[in-house]
């Protein structure tokens, strides 16, 4: 383990910490929760809370409820670290401590269970404000936080390559699911890794698409498995390159394809080809989509200037031969707005996160309702009562940033990123340029809460 690294944490969160308690004994004036921006747009949804979480933007989320209290942890785009919300009131989240990662390493993704949390880290490209010339920090970090508030560093597994590691998932109990850059390998591969010892995690088992491995007769198209892995009993559903993959992972030492679904061409493929593959419960079914790109950088590939972006349902009543159900329809502007299509608004448009946190307690249990990120479009809901013929019932666009935080894209527009629904009904949401939203949806289908 690294402890030098170890050290720098806890060092800084030592110093979060005691400035905390200085705030506790010389208490400030009450602070008002921080008010929601004006200009946002909605059907069937509105926003009930809003923190700008001290300015620096969030992106993936997750979400404990511990007592009386319901803790959001939250990785950035645009700094190196962590940060812990306190959402008890949604109307009124408050930020109560940031974690400090490795400088110029990208801490942007966590997945947690029980009392442990797993956060990637790695090398991050220039545009996005990495520095090719500093050193990084690569792989993931093991936490305990029996604590909710004070996380504790148990390890540092590193994979040998910069890249590190990217969406990975921690479902509970003795395994973590990596997406992890190895060497030997093009791209990521799934690697997992028994931390039934948090302080000394071991790889016990990895699996890759043929073509990845070095001396292997290279595949037709670039392929990476992006993560995360959805585990179901001794399947795993996971979004590899252009296609959908179920493995059977009964022994982890040597996960076994199942089935595979290749949606490239016509559809877009590389990385993030299939990002998120969400099995629906009681529907033999799965959500998969793609993430959604162009316009990140003035030099970058016009949004819309590719291969279709991808939102469908995918029949996998047997599960060696899933096969094509339905496609989403696409988001439409709100009327009024000066571009005909969200092509033209800027940005990038395309699907990119869905409320997949399903094995976190407190998330919202998947039902008839996709809840949908996609950047410039914002949030988007379908109800998939009927997984053939899935309809758009509700959506909220926030509105353009007033000002910068972080350098894409290039066109100040709105992004949105993440999103997690609590068991109470909360919609929590992430921007590149804004905080954190919290919405309520209010349209067809609204499940009952099963939470206070």
């Amino acid at each position: 383990m690294n402890m030098s690294l170890k050290n720098l944490i806890s060092r800084a969160v030592f110093l979060t910490a005691f400035t905390a308690g200085l705030a506790l004994r010389f208490p400030t004036p009450h602070v008002y929760a921080d008010q929601i921006p004006s200009g946002w747009a909605a059907s069937n949804m509105k926003p009930i809370g809003y923190s700008d979480l001290e300015g620096a933007g969030a992106f993936k989320m997750a979400i404990r409820h511990i007592g009386d209290r319901w803790y959001l942890y939250m990785g950035h785009l645009w700094k190196r670290g962590w940060t812990i919300v306190d959402a008890t009131d949604p109307g009124s989240p408050k930020v109560v401590k940031f974690i400090p990662g490795p400088e110029n390493t990208w801490s942007i993704q966590m997945d947690l269970h029980d009392n442990i949390m797993v956060t990637s880290v790695g090398s991050f490209a220039e545009s996005w404000g990495g520095d090719p010339k500093k050193p990084s920090e690569e792989g993931v970090l093991i936490w305990d936080i029996s604590n909710p508030t004070s996380p504790e560093l148990y390890s540092h597994w590193k994979t040998g390559n910069p890249a590190g590691t990217h969406r990975n998932s921690y479902p509970g109990g003795k395994y973590t699911y990596l997406s992890a850059a190895m060497p030997g390998y093009k791209s990521n591969i799934l690697v997992i890794l028994d931390i039934s010892n948090p302080k000394n995690p071991k790889e016990v088992g990895r699996w890759w698409m043929p073509g990845q491995k070095d001396g292997e007769q290279p595949a037709l198209q670039n392929v990476g498995f992006h993560g995360p892995t959805i585990i179901d009993g001794d399947r795993a559903y996971l979004g590899y390159g252009g296609s959908v993959v179920i493995l059977d992972i009964a022994d982890k030492s040597s996960p076994k394809l199942t089935g595979r679904l290749d949606f490239a061409p016509p559809f877009k493929g590389g990385f993030t080809g299939v990002h998120d593959v969400l099995p629906i419960p009681g529907k033999s079914a799965l959500f998969v989509h793609s993430e959604g790109g162009g316009g990140d950088t003035p030099d970058a590939a016009p949004t819309c200037s590719g291969p279709l972006d991808l939102a469908a349902m995918v029949d996998i009543k047997d599960p060696a031969k899933p096969r094509l159900m339905s496609i989403f329809p696409l988001p439409v502007p709100p009327q009024g707005e000066p571009y005909s299509d969200f092509c033209d608004k800027g940005g990038r448009f395309g699907p990119h996160n869905t409320n997949l946190e399903q094995h976190l307690p407190d998330v919202e249990k998947q039902g008839d309702l996709i809840y949908l990120t996609y950047f410039n479009a914002g949030l988007r809901i379908f109800n998939i009562k009927d997984p053939r013929m899935p309809k758009e019932t509700g959506w909220f666009i926030p509105p353009t940033p007033s000002k910068r935080i972080g350098p894409i894209p290039a066109k100040l527009v709105t992004q949105t990123e993440d999103v997690l629904v609590d068991t109470r009904g909360n919609i929590y949401i992430t921007d590149k340029q804004w905080g954190l939203w919290v919405l309520r949806y209010t349209g067809p289908g609204e499940p009952a809460p099963t939470a206070k």
